[in-house]
């Protein structure tokens, strides 16, 4: 396999072009992932983005992140860990939009316990620099009052992520795309619009987590290569993880997705104080929640706020995958004391969802 460095630009169905020479393949794959989208307003420009945060010399004392995303929040928690006051800025009532509702409502209350400082349903309306260097963010609300936040040393955008397909020639060739994002159109195995030429991970925006990437990049290789002319990714059960402080990880469907479904199903919820916060004193609480249907006792979903949230989750993320039964996860013995306990030991129903939107 020969590694080829530069900027590359597709000539035709099977030719790229890197500099003055171009390379002739069967197949060729588009994994180019995403960039940093930051959105105008005056004095966007002088926002960081989550790839120049990670080269500061210095850490700044007072921060203002823009977005209420994975990236957005797991940077607050970052900056807010090293003591710096740290200020998340978000347009919806909560973050972390597609997560579990109660999981969203008490990941706010904890960042905002840790000290991270929490502008819900606002939005950047600019940024200015003083003249001692620092910033001014202001934020607007329709409704409301403009809130100034002056003394900044940075203001960091982490207000999504688009598919970076800038400069790769798609149009000449005929890749289809998404007039909204940009990200390039595939079906279930990954192949474009064009037979020869493939895409993966983010650049086609389906679950932009780095493991998915790496599952539809197997399936393309057994596709292509192996001989399964029927490979392709398979996204069910799909577990992911926020590293903010306190981590996040889920499995499977929410509450809301659950009451929206037909069948109805029961919720199992659990918040306490790990027995690590007890003894060290720290106030930080968990919460754990599944959510079981009705009719087929399968766990539909798992969800849990705290601690190793996200070691606990990969191995259950095994059982829900395989369609584990409430009353199969109720025969295991927990290992104690762990938080991870809590999850094979809660037997009583919190409430019942009737699903079909009711």
């Amino acid at each position: 396999m020969d590694y080829v460095e530069g900027r590359g630009r597709i000539v035709d169905a099977h030719t790229v072009a890197v500099g003055e020479k171009t390379y002739t393949a069967k197949h060729i794959l588009i994994a180019t992932g995403g960039r940093p989208h930051v959105p105008s307003f005056p004095g966007s420009d002088l926002c960081l983005t989550s790839d120049t945060a990670l080269d500061l010399e210095a850490l700044p004392k007072r921060v203002a992140v823009l977005g209420g995303g994975y990236i957005a929040v797991e940077f607050a928690s970052i900056f807010n860990n090293f003591g710096a006051a740290a200020h998340l800025v978000f347009r919806a009532p909560l973050p972390l939009r597609g997560f579990d509702e109660e999981v969203r409502s008490f990941a706010a209350e904890q960042y905002a316990a840790r000290g991270v400082k929490m502008h819900a349903g606002m939005s950047p309306a600019k940024v200015e620099r003083a003249a001692d260097g620092t910033l001014t963010l202001t934020l607007a609300a329709p409704g409301k009052a403009d809130v100034e936040i002056a003394g900044l040393d940075h203001v960091m955008a982490a207000t999504g992520r688009r598919p970076n397909v800038k400069g790769l020639g798609l149009e000449a060739v005929g890749v289809a795309t998404d007039p909204k994002t940009g990200a390039i159109s595939v079906d279930a195995g990954s192949r474009t619009s064009v037979p020869s030429i493939w895409a993966v991970g983010d650049v086609t925006d389906r679950v932009n987590l780095t493991p998915v990437a790496l599952m539809e990049g197997m399936a393309f290789a057994r596709r292509a290569f192996g001989g399964d002319a029927e490979a392709k990714p398979d996204y069910t059960a799909i577990a992911s993880a926020v590293f903010s402080t306190p981590t996040i990880a889920s499995v499977g469907i929410t509450e809301e997705e659950a009451a929206a479904a037909q069948g109805g199903a029961r919720i199992y919820t659990s918040a306490f104080r790990p027995m690590r916060n007890t003894i060290s004193g720290s106030e930080g609480r968990s919460f754990m929640k599944i959510v079981v249907d009705a009719t087929t006792d399968v766990v539909a979903g798992m969800h849990m706020v705290g601690p190793d949230a996200a070691e606990i989750m990969q191995g259950f993320a095994v059982a829900v995958k395989l369609g584990v039964t409430k009353a199969q996860l109720d025969t295991v013995v927990g290992i104690h004391p762990t938080a991870a306990e809590e999850f094979v030991t809660m037997r009583a129903a919190t409430r019942e969802v009737k699903g079909g939107g009711k």
